[in-house]
């Protein structure tokens, strides 16, 4: 019972201390610093970008696309240092309203 009180009070402890994503900061963020090779409403400009207006890449898991974004993948550059966890998870949240 003490384990379930104690793994309980840490999950919440976690969960307040991350906000939730906000996509209008996300397409703020987006349009300062990705717009120019992944485009306008996520229509890439690069030939090897995704398409987020197709939802190219975004059936992954937010922690994989976390890890790219802060990582950088293939040409694109890593951008940890950059944007903190939480524009990323903004970023990600603006992503995900360009493909309905």
């Amino acid at each position: 019972m003490k384990h379930a009180i104690l793994a309980a009070a840490l999950i919440l402890a976690a969960a307040s201390t991350t906000q939730a994503a906000d996509p209008a900061n996300g397409k703020m963020i987006y349009d300062m610093n990705c717009v120019v090779c992944h485009g306008v409403g996520g229509h890439p400009v690069l030939p090897a970008a995704p398409s987020f207006a197709k939802g190219e890449r975004l059936m992954q898991p937010d922690t994989m696309l976390i890890e790219s974004i802060e990582n950088g993948k293939n040409v694109m550059p890593a951008f940890l240092g950059i944007l903190r966890r939480q524009e990323i998870r903004d970023v990600i949240a603006y992503l995900r309203t360009l493909h309905r």
